[in-house]
């Protein structure tokens, strides 16, 4: 399974389960890459194109309108495809970290 790096998925109560269950490996994301996790992308554009477009004066108005674009989303669903390959997107990891390194230690 792919996760990101937030520190629920390294709690000791993680790490046990996974001992338990030697099947299951963790495979963290790069840091600064969330762009490689499909789900960040879907919720991305769910802030994109209907939350920071609105006004709500609920919470309960809040949730109205993210089920309702889930209820549109699911209507005529398509799915994520990478037009890279794995060493395209490898290698921009690279350049990515390569930048992020340089910048923190200036």
């Amino acid at each position: 399974m792919i996760v990101d790096n937030y520190a629920t998925h390294k709690h000791a109560n993680v790490k046990a389960c996974l001992k338990r269950h030697p099947r299951f490996h963790i495979h963290f994301t790069p840091t600064s890459s969330s762009w490689l996790n499909l789900i960040e992308r879907w919720f991305a554009e769910l802030s994109h194109n209907r939350l920071k477009r609105g006004v709500f004066n609920s919470v309960k108005q809040l949730v109205t309108v993210i089920e309702e674009y889930v209820e549109h989303h699911n209507q005529n669903p398509k799915g994520y495809q990478w037009h890279k390959t794995a060493e395209q997107i490898l290698e921009k990891v690279k350049r990515a970290k390569a930048a992020l390194d340089k910048c923190l230690s200036e």
